[in-house]
């Protein structure tokens, strides 16, 4: 993934938001940007918890599927939250 650079992430991103949307359908608060970020976020938080754990070396991101896991565990939260303002 270190090949790549940022345009990767928010591709991938991006992609892993989509399917945790389609995953996950319901409203939401946000548009296509919000679920852009939350993939991204979600791409970041796997690929974290997957260095701390011992999963992936140094050097390595999350893989897809895992970006979707953290995609949808970051869009339930965003639902949980989101939800409490209205």
């Amino acid at each position: 993934m270190e090949h790549y650079g940022i345009i990767a992430w928010i591709v991938i991103g991006g992609i892993a938001g989509a399917i945790a949307k389609l995953l996950m359908p319901g409203r939401d608060p946000g548009g296509c940007i919000i679920t852009i970020l939350l993939g991204v976020a979600g791409a970041l938080v796997a690929g974290w918890l997957g260095h701390a754990i011992g999963w992936y070396s140094p050097n390595e991101g999350a893989g897809f599927i895992a970006a979707i896991i953290g995609a949808i565990i970051l869009l339930v939260i965003y639902r949980m939250i989101a939800g409490r303002r209205t």
